[in-house]
């Protein structure tokens, strides 16, 4: 093993790496938002391309960057945190077999859930307010702004508005992208694959759909629980079951966006953090700053 392959992440590095691919992927995110809180309609479906290109024509190119400060601060609470929590777990925990990858990569995703809730209703809130009708949108100017208004005018508690959701997706996305990511790239490292960008692709691709596949019924009834008016559901059941009456694809409305994101945005995130782990991280016998 090499110098480098040696070294670790530190706890910032997730957050950090996520940027990049944030900034790339953002309009595919907002398409997949308004998609999953769109109500079944008589009108012929729109494709995802066909849903983007509405948009623009609707609403202007700066609609599929609505939302981009909220985004931003979801990376720097939601996956800097179950990033770190896992660099740290693996300091304590055996993470070679999948069974503990799976485990540690589940706790981590739904601690990191929770601390990223506030910022992930406002990312929801702020995508999808430009196709609300005029007297209906919230119009917050950024995401501190949403903050303080949502504090102001229905508490800082509804800040936590679907935080069980955001917790429940975590744990499942950061399994199906660190545990299968971790456990694609050993797989493939022990075969005798050289420890270089194409692997990471590949590994990160695995990871991407897996964890589509994971977490689409849950990040859909996460964002209509998250954009709903205060008193619409009752209770996470509730939002499954009132999905569910539109019908069993009502829970994969917005896969394909979310497929086509977050295979170039895991992709980005993966070979981000092995290029900041090896230049940048600590080796094991150091301390982590």
């Amino acid at each position: 093993m090499s110098y480098n392959e040696k070294r670790i992440s530190r706890w910032y590095f997730g957050g950090l790496a996520s940027t990049l691919g944030t900034i790339v992927t953002h309009p595919l995110d907002v398409v997949k938002v308004q998609m999953q809180t769109q109500k079944r309609m008589k009108k012929p479906k729109l494709s995802t391309v066909g849903f983007m290109h509405m948009l623009v024509k609707q609403h202007g190119i700066y609609s599929l960057f609505k939302g981009i400060s909220a985004s931003l601060m979801r990376q720097y609470t939601y996956t800097m945190a179950r990033f770190g929590i896992y660099a740290a777990g693996t300091r304590v925990v055996d993470t070679h077999s999948m069974t503990s990858k799976v485990l540690l990569s589940a706790f981590s995703g739904g601690a990191g859930g929770l601390i990223g809730a506030p910022a992930d209703l406002l990312n929801v809130r702020l995508q999808n307010d430009v196709k609300l009708p005029l007297e209906n949108r919230r119009n917050y100017k950024n995401v501190f702004d949403g903050l303080v208004r949502v504090c102001r005018e229905e508490g800082c508690f509804s800040l936590l508005n679907g935080a069980s959701f955001a917790a429940l997706r975590g744990a499942f996305m950061t399994v199906g992208q660190i545990a299968f990511y971790e456990h694609t790239k050993d797989i493939l490292l022990t075969a005798g694959f050289p420890a270089r960008a194409d692997t990471y692709v590949f590994s990160s691709i695995i990871s991407a759909i897996a964890a589509t596949l994971l977490t689409q019924p849950i990040d859909v009834a996460k964002t209509r629980s998250m954009n709903a008016a205060p008193g619409k559901y009752r209770s996470l059941t509730d939002v499954f079951y009132k999905t569910a009456l539109e019908g069993p694809m009502a829970f994969y409305k917005g896969s394909i966006p979310a497929l086509l994101r977050l295979v170039p945005h895991t992709v980005l995130l993966f070979v981000s953090l092995e290029f900041l782990r090896s230049y940048f991280g600590y080796l094991p016998n150091e301390k982590s700053v």
